[in-house]
């Protein structure tokens, strides 16, 4: 029984990944396709180089919200090991939609919501940790990084008695640094671009003028 309700979990949690925030804004509000701009990436960060800060946000919350979700189907469902296993399936849902051809996003909003749903304080902490490197640099791949690298090292930390739960921090900053392994190349080649708050800026003013 156990295992009927892993499998239900991960296909429930796979598809609610499936559900493009970013490609629901651009359309919505800047009647594109957010994979055919920018980087062709349909997560956060494409969406506010394209757009602007409030569909960036609208993106950030709705990847949020469906990691979220899953993560509590997952834990009503079996407990502790139904959140880890809707953690992961949510998260390869976003990165590789099938619904979408497999282009999707890189998976640190859904990442934040799945951390929301287990541990808030840490979610919170993670998240400005985020925000003061990546105003520091500029470079929101070397802000992701640091995070997605710092997860796995505080639950080893602090809750290495919990082997369930370490477990799924590796492989939860596993999944984000490869699906950072194109801005890490930049990084190293020092051809990464660093995001322009003012142009980001004009944009919101552009979009609000539509």
């Amino acid at each position: 029984m156990a295992i009927v309700k892993g499998i239900l979990i991960a296909v429930i949690a796979y598809f609610l990944g499936n559900i493009s925030t970013g490609l629901l804004v651009g359309k919505a509000v800047g009647h594109i396709d957010i994979r055919k701009t920018g980087s062709g990436n349909a997560g956060t960060t494409n969406v506010m180089r394209t757009l602007g800060w409030f569909p960036s946000v609208l993106t950030l919350l709705g990847d949020m919200l469906k990691a979220v979700i899953a993560v509590a189907i997952g834990g009503a469902m079996l407990g502790e090991t139904g959140q880890y296993i809707a953690g992961v399936a949510v998260l390869l849902g976003h990165n590789w939609p099938v619904c979408f051809g497999f282009k999707g996003g890189k998976g640190m909003a859904s990442s934040l919501g799945i951390i929301l749903a287990t541990e808030p304080l840490l979610a919170l902490a993670l998240f400005l940790i985020q925000v003061v490197i990546l105003v520091a640099t500029r470079y929101m791949s070397v802000a992701s990084l640091c995070t997605a690298v710092l997860y796995p090292l505080l639950v080893i930390i602090f809750h290495h008695g919990n082997a369930g739960y370490v477990v799924f921090s590796i492989i939860v900053g596993a999944l984000a640094v490869f699906s950072h392994r194109a801005n890490i190349k930049r990084l190293l080649n020092h051809t990464e671009n660093r995001l322009d708050f003012s142009k980001i800026t004009q944009l919101s003013k552009k979009l609000r003028k539509k």
